[in-house]
Parts: structure tokens; sequence; C-alpha cells
């Protein structure tokens, strides 16, 4: 792997944190994700499952992690099962994990070959009552491809019908919603990355350049600094653009006069950074340019502050919006008068600022957690406040990372320079 190793302790402590959560007389498995097909004979790039990750270290496919922490023997208590490296594999995909190997990555004593799973697992899913299965229960994940995990959902019920059958899903987007220390060192170490890309663009960006040439710029920074790459497809949008929140096309010409909006974010050791900044392609804000920047940052600025322990995101983002509509009438864009009688449902900064404020952040971008669920020290949220007037093609949004403490929360990212004036003193910096 390109990252570092990572102490096998943070992944031995997340499998007792799990096992803890288990009803008496239960079994857990475990997949990794499938390697996708393109066309032909291609395939895009392994992507591990994060559950299994999170739980073992492991970043291979075909890999199944097995917890059964009732077993009688303490050899069945935890097994991994991994793709067995024949000969002709290692000529043509080069290496794989020796079971020993993966070991010492995950701290678990039982590993054996993926082919011994099914008569492995028949041998001790009869000594359980519960079968915990998992799935992607993310309010937008999207499910068009069956996955793994689903597969594994109907062999395992029709092999085994009488069987009471778990979620993981809610244990795993507990425990993953709030960070150890650990993992708040891996996710600062994406940011560290992300950093460099962010200063190598402020040198690079000028007018004329293409919004590929910049992302070209973000993922060579990236790949060597030791990420796998970017964390999610990098955005970067110049002129009228900058309006389109989920911009990927990257494919436009960057003008004198126009913002540039980058939002970009490092993977490291599958852990992810999410920043946005909002640039001048000349080196200079204008007047009105600045304006809206400035208004922007005060609303971040402010909403930094409400990620505190016992906030939820439903308040916390109906409090973000009462921010963002006294800078809305200060701008002119939306009349004082009107927003007393708005319907509380299509508040008017909505036309303005159409997005949540925040996520969680973790091993994916849109990590997991419970939007019910107080805020705790060790969850990590991103803080994306943003306004977007089409019609002027300025878009504004920025970004920051933070952690949330018993005290104050803290900033990720309070490195990446921020402030409109820094951003054009550096990049008019001879």
């Amino acid at each position: 792997m390109k990252y570092s190793p990572i102490d096998k302790t943070l992944f031995i402590n997340n499998r007792k944190n799990l096992a803890k959560r288990l009803k008496p007389g239960s079994i857990a498995v475990f997949n990794s994700n499938d390697i996708m097909p393109t066309s032909a004979d291609g395939c895009f790039p392994f992507m591990q499952n994060t559950d299994i990750f999170y739980l073992s270290g492991i970043d291979q496919e075909e890999s199944i992690l097995v917890i059964f922490s009732d077993a009688k023997e303490e050899k069945d208590r935890e097994i991994l099962f991994l793709r067995e490296a024949r000969e002709e594999t290692i000529i043509w995909e080069g290496h794989k994990y020796t079971k020993e190997e993966a070991g010492d990555i995950s701290g678990i004593k039982t590993v054996r070959f993926t082919h011994e799973f099914e008569g492995i697992l028949k041998s001790l899913v009869f000594e359980c009552d519960h079968i915990y299965l998992n799935t992607n229960e993310h309010i937008r994940a999207q499910d068009m491809v069956e996955t793994r995990d689903m597969r594994f959902v109907k062999w395992c019920m029709e092999k085994f019908p009488l069987h009471r059958y778990e979620r993981l899903a809610p244990i795993m987007h507990h425990l993953r919603a709030v960070k150890s220390p650990a993992e708040v060192e891996l996710i600062q170490q994406a940011v560290e990355i992300t950093k460099k890309a962010f200063y190598r663009l402020l040198k690079f960006v000028k007018p004329g350049v293409w919004e590929y040439e910049i992302e070209a710029e973000i993922l060579h920074e990236f790949i060597k600094n030791r990420s796998n790459g970017p964390a999610f497809s990098s955005i970067v949008a110049s002129g009228k653009n900058t309006c389109i929140l989920h911009y990927v096309k990257n494919d436009q010409q960057c003008n004198d006069g126009d913002l540039l909006l980058t939002d970009l974010g490092a993977q490291y050791a599958l852990y992810a950074s999410d920043v946005t900044r909002t640039i001048p392609v000349g080196g200079c804000f204008t007047k009105r340019q600045k304006e809206i920047y400035n208004a922007v940052l005060r609303v971040q600025k402010g909403a930094i502050q409400m990620l505190k322990p016992g906030n939820t995101l439903l308040q916390y983002n109906k409090d973000v919006g009462v921010l963002m509509e006294k800078e809305l009438i200060n701008l002119g864009l939306i009349d004082a008068k009107e927003v007393n009688g708005q319907p509380e449902d299509k508040p008017l900064y909505k036309k303005y600022f159409m997005h949540g404020a925040s996520h969680h952040l973790g091993l994916d971008p849109h990590d997991f957690g419970n939007r019910y669920r107080k805020f705790e020290p060790g969850m990590v949220f991103t803080c994306e406040p943003g306004i977007y007037i089409p019609k002027e093609a300025i878009g504004i949004r920025l970004e920051n990372d933070i952690l949330i403490t018993k005290d104050n929360p803290i900033d990720l990212t309070r490195e990446i320079p921020i402030e409109a004036d820094e951003i054009e003193d550096l990049m008019n910096a001879v």
C-alpha cells in the first residue's frame, strides 16, 4: 500500500467495541467490496469496503471477516479469510497478503483462505442464534449494482433460513461516528496532503489554464505524498461552473475575472479529507466577489462554533440558516420583510444556499452517522457554507474539517489559507 503501516491496536479495539454490541449467541460477517468491471476485460481500481477496513485494516479484494465472540474455542472468535495467492495470480497481479502479514496488520490470530469460508461458517453457525449481516444503509446510497454484501445476504438466508437475522449497519454507524485519536491522526494526515495540493494550486492557477490541468496538479500532489488519490472526484469549477454543486467535468478554460471553486480531498489509508476553497483566477477578487466571499467566511466562522457536544445536525442547520439569512439580506439578495413571512419549510436563503452546512467525515467523505444523534467529542464534521448566484457567475463555498471536543472545536484544516487577503497575497507572491 502507498500509505505507512497503521498500528493494529486501532483495529483490535474497533473489533472489541463491535463485539460488545452484538447480542449473545451471535456471529457477524463482513465482506470486501467487489472489483467492478468497466467493459471488455477492464476493471476499475479496487476500493475496499470501509467497514471491513475499520475492523481489520485489510485492504484487499475477496477478504471476509467473521466475528463470533461467544465461540467455545478462542481460535474461532475472530477469523479472517484471504484470497489465496497462487502462482498464476502472483505473475499477473503481484503480491497478495500472506497469512502472517494479514495477522500482523489486523491483530487477528486465525487467518484462513477464502475457499475455506463456506465450510468453516457452516461448522460455526449452528452454534449461534443470531447472524449479523452488513448492508449499505447510508441515506444517500445508490443501490443500482448488487454488492457482494447483498449477494451474501441472499445466500445466507437461503442456507440458514431458521436463524434470527440482525443488521450490522446501525451498530457500525454508531461506532464509526466517533473517531479514536488514531483515526483523527489519519484524517489529519489526509488534510496535510490536501494542504500541499492547495498551496500548489495557488502558484499554478492563472488566466488561460484549463480546469483539467488544475485537476492534474491536485492528483500529482496527492500521489506523490502517499495518498491513493482523491477521496472523491475533485471539483474544479471556474466561472459559471462554480454554481454547479457537484460539477466534475473539469473541462473548461479559466478566464481572468473568474472565480475558481476547488472541492478537493486526499485519501490517506482510506481516511478522507474534504476541503473547499474559492480563489480568483487572476489573483485578485473583485469588490463584489470579496464582499460575498467574506459573507460566506463569516457564516463559516459562526457555524464552526456551533459544532459542540449536545447540538444536533437538524438544529445546527437551522441555526446556520439564520446566519446565512442575515448575510444575504446585507448583500441585497433577499428582502428582510419577505423573510418574516417565509414558509418555515422553504426558507428564502435556500435559493442561494441550497445544501447542508456539514456532514460526518471519516473513512468515507460522507461518513456514517445518525442525523438525530447529539454531537459528541471525537466526531469529525465538515463545515461548508456557500452562496451561489448563477446570474452573476459567482459561486463561493468554503469547507473546513472540524473535530468536536469536550471544549472548543478543533479545525483540522486551520493551516490551509482561507482569508481573502492571504489568498491574494500568496497568489501574487513573486
